[in-house]
């Protein structure tokens, strides 16, 4: 039977290449891998979660305010470290006097760009001499304190001033003037845009400063911490190298002792390993040359396309060795070979470029740049294992004819006779005797599971891409240059959390557009703090907000003429002016206005934007977050107001990319599936004239999805940065099972009858889809080695995806197959007279 294309010729064409020129193929292949491996020092790399919050609208609205406000009145932004003091009372003597040591010595340095320090330290200084205006002078002040004035001071500035509690952890006690941890800032001048962002970057203008800084402050002696954005970015950068140092060279381990198994033979052996790692260069190449950063979600392409790598070298060397058993050749078993892999590799790149380039549809630059390098990998991985492969294994054996090369087994897996291959026969035997009953069960199950994970939760955090508090004691054990470092941001982050005040909430911008210099401007912003939501915090009944409003109030308090400007112009007595809006601005951004710096942070100089900075609760959820801050926006918004007001911030920015995450897995899906399943009816239809063997072909496929997201739920993990990708990438994985073994079976039912096709099928393919399942499974198995726990999740995920799809193929596809043939007939030994086996194709046998 043919089918209504003539592919054949192109087929023959490689074939001619393949096996009458294989020294040709294997230098042309040579040289392109020198030419992508030029590309391979271009690679750059992108950490964090900067990458995700791309072109996200909450974010273009976090720009502008950042843009509006944080740049508008100077020429540079300043970022802030902060200096954790632990240990001992920080506020004894010799606590003092090692903060105020630390700060002393950071001014000190020019290349630090310190404009300014701050801590508790400078606080009780201050009280103990109002004249000591530098860090200098308020060291002097503790030096000549004694314990007692210190605190009695240390009191009085608690009494007084309450940022400097805020400064201090929750063991702070008033009557014993003694707390176990501080908190000290020193800030510094950066150039202007450095908080364009909400996410967190591989690169960061602090990450130098912070890093020196630590060196300088390490001097000073006790438990003194740097933290900051550019210690933290940094972190980020080096988890990713951690990760694949770590996880590389252990897939490669998993993965040559798999192949050793399937191979059994040295020649064959590097032979797969060198087209390994020729895909590896091919894609990683392509990357340098196109420009693509490498970013964390990067770091699950080497064992992707080890994995399918793997797969398409077992199949040939599997198939080959089939033929070369039943007394083929060389040439001519090659040449069956690859008439029948290459078709079949065909298929499975197209269907998992499918898959893979589902992902472009997603709104997130990283996921989309995965799609692409994966997809582009495939295509590589196919030219290289079904050209370059077969091409240097003609060469080799026929070496071995002439040169004395050890051969130690040409035995193909799951051969007939072979436990494995009775082994692998269970869905056969189903098939034979209810194959409806099964399918319909398998179909159900598959129901329930897909509808179990509609519960699957959504999250976007810093966090997934942060290493844990503190590395598995079996990553530690391992030698150099494989250890791990010791990271230091989550278990600092946490220490905050549990310790300070300051650090228990978080805080959302509502950026607001409309004329300011109405009369109600200020009263509709002032309004909208009342009666606050629930996950805002309060203060007075009130919500906590910073705003042109605090400015205007913070002024008022200690200047008498300006007090009388806003009495003047405060119709209603609430503090707030709601009269000569102009006057009150003015008076605050005039160029010898000691508070133009700070009213200029919240209102812009053409008062036609404002933001509101909300303080929102440490325990509550992204969602409720978001939520709330939008209903404030919106009540900003009434009829009346003519404002527009936008709910932004790192929060809101968050939550965006959490709905994002979920649309891209399900569209992936909806994509990955129709496009598959278009693909593989139109593919049957030109292979063999049967259409309806692609939907056979995608039974097992749905059965896999379905599992995986399923066991997403069971195993309590959510779509994430990483995990977004997995259903796609299910399919485009699992889809080599069921192409192998449904393409196999419709060359065998060519020439046999129902069954006994299926039998040979089984055992024939199943041998080599067992030995790829179990190198597949391990190989990408040790992504759960990653520093990043995200990316551990990933390789649970994948690695069950690829057991589903094997069993599906191997238990579920044979009952589907059965079915099929009943519903739509065709092939067995009564319609297959006329046809030839394209083993029986002429094959030469010539260099």
């Amino acid at each position: 039977m043919s089918g209504p294309v003539d592919y054949q010729r192109f087929v023959d064409a490689a074939d001619h290449q393949i096996v009458n020129h294989p020294r040709r193929v294997v230098g042309a292949f040579l040289v392109l891998t020198l030419v992508f491996g030029a590309g391979l020092g271009a690679v750059s790399t992108d950490a964090g979660t900067e990458g995700f919050t791309q072109d996200v609208p909450a974010q273009v609205a976090f720009e502008e305010v950042q843009d509006e406000f944080e740049t508008s009145a100077f020429t540079t932004d300043t970022g802030s470290t902060q200096l954790i003091q632990r240990g001992e009372n920080v506020l004894s003597k010799r606590g003092l006097l090692r903060m105020l040591k630390a700060q002393n010595r950071v001014e000190d340095h020019d290349e630090l760009r310190v404009t300014s320090t701050a801590s508790a330290a400078t606080i009780v200084a201050t009280t103990l001499d109002p004249q000591a205006r530098t860090t200098e002078q308020q060291l002097r002040a503790v030096e000549r304190a004694t314990p007692r004035e210190i605190d009695q001071a240390v009191r009085t500035a608690a009494d007084r001033n309450p940022r400097f509690v805020g400064l201090l952890s929750n063991d702070f006690n008033h009557g014993s003037a003694s707390a176990g941890a501080t908190i000290g800032v020193i800030t510094h001048e950066v150039p202007a845009g450095l908080s364009a962002s909400a996410g967190q970057g591989g690169s960061s203008p602090l990450t130098p400063l912070q890093l020196r800084t630590d060196y300088v402050v390490g001097s000073v002696g006790g438990e003194m911490i740097v933290f900051g954005s550019g210690i933290i970015s940094a972190e980020f950068a080096n988890v990713i190298g951690d990760s694949l140092i770590i996880v590389v060279p252990a897939a490669v381990l998993f993965i040559l002792l798999f192949l050793i198994i399937s191979y059994r033979d040295l020649a064959d052996l590097l032979l797969g390993m060198v087209a390994l790692a020729m895909g590896l260069i091919w894609t990683f190449g392509f990357m340098g040359l196109a420009g693509i950063p490498f970013n964390q979600i990067l770091i699950t392409i080497p064992p992707l396309l080890l994995a399918v790598g793997i797969d398409f070298g077992i199949h040939a060397v599997n198939r080959y060795r089939e033929e070369r058993v039943a007394g083929a050749d060389i040439g001519p078993a090659m040449r069956i070979t690859t008439d029948q892999l290459l078709v079949a590799f065909f298929i499975v790149t197209g269907t998992t470029v499918i898959g893979f380039s589902a992902n472009l549809t997603s709104a997130l630059p990283p996921i989309r740049d995965f799609g692409i390098v994966a997809a582009v990998g495939i295509v590589f991985t196919f030219l290289i294992f079904g050209v370059f492969l077969p091409a240097a294994k003609v060469l080799l054996d026929r070496s071995r004819q002439k040169y004395p090369i050890p051969t130690f087994s040409t035995t193909p897996l799951g051969a007939e006779g072979s436990r494995l291959g009775r082994a692998l026969s269970g869905g056969v035997f189903i098939a034979k005797r209810a194959p409806a009953v099964f399918l319909v069960v398998a179909l159900l199950a598959t129901g329930g599971m897909a509808y179990h994970a509609t519960g699957v939760d959504t999250t976007f955090s810093n966090e997934d891409f942060l290493p844990p508090e503190e590395n598995p004691d079996y990553l530690m054990a391992l030698p150099e240059p494989f250890k791990p470092s010791e990271y230091t941001v989550t278990a600092l982050t946490n220490f905050l959390q549990e310790n300070f005040e300051s650090s228990q909430s978080d805080t959302v911008t509502v950026y607001v557009e409309g004329p300011m210099r109405q009369d109600q401007s200020l009263e509709v912003l002032y309004r909208a703090g009342d009666d606050p939501p629930d996950a805002f915090v309060r203060q007075g009944g009130r919500a906590d907000a910073t705003s042109i409003i605090t400015v205007i109030d913070e002024y008022a308090a200690r200047d008498e003429e300006f007090r009388k400007l806003v009495e003047r112009n405060d119709r209603n007595g609430n503090g707030v002016p709601d009269d000569d809006l102009p006057a009150v601005y003015a008076a605050l951004t005039a160029e010898d206005s000691p508070v133009r710096g700070q009213a200029l942070r919240y209102i812009t100089g053409d008062r036609r934007s404002t933001r509101l900075v909300y303080s929102v609760k440490a325990d509550a959820t992204q969602s409720e977050i978001t939520e709330d801050a939008r209903s404030v926006a919106a009540d900003m918004e009434r009829p009346r107001t003519s404002f527009r007001a936008t709910a932004t911030g790192s929060t809101v920015v968050f939550e965006a990319i959490s709905g994002l995450i979920l649309d891209s897995a399900l569209t992936s899906l909806i994509i990955a599936l129709g496009g598959t399943a278009v693909f593989l009816l139109l593919v049957y239809w030109v292979l063999e004239g049967k259409p309806s063997l692609g939907v056979a072909n995608l039974v097992p496929i749905v059965v896999t999805v379905s599992f995986v997201a399923g066991s997403m739920r069971v195993f309590g993990i959510s779509f994430n940065a990483f995990t977004a990708t997995i259903l796609a990438i299910t399919i485009g994985l699992g889809i080599d099972y069921s192409v192998h073994v449904t393409h196999r079976f419709a060359d065998e039912y060519r020439q046999r009858d129902l069954y006994e096709a299926l039998d040979r099928t089984v055992r024939g393919t199943g041998g080599a889809l067992a030995g790829s399942m179990l190198t597949t499974v391990f190989g990408i198995g040790v992504l759960v080695l990653s520093v990043f726990p995200a990316i551990g999740q990933f390789g649970i995920l994948t690695g069950l995806s690829v057991i589903y799809a094997f069993v599906a193929s191997l238990l579920v596809l044979p009952s589907a197959l059965v079915v099929w043939a009943r519903l739509f007939g065709g092939g067995g030994t009564t319609a297959g007279s006329g046809d030839t086996p394209p083993s029986s194709a002429a094959a030469g046998d010539a260099d």
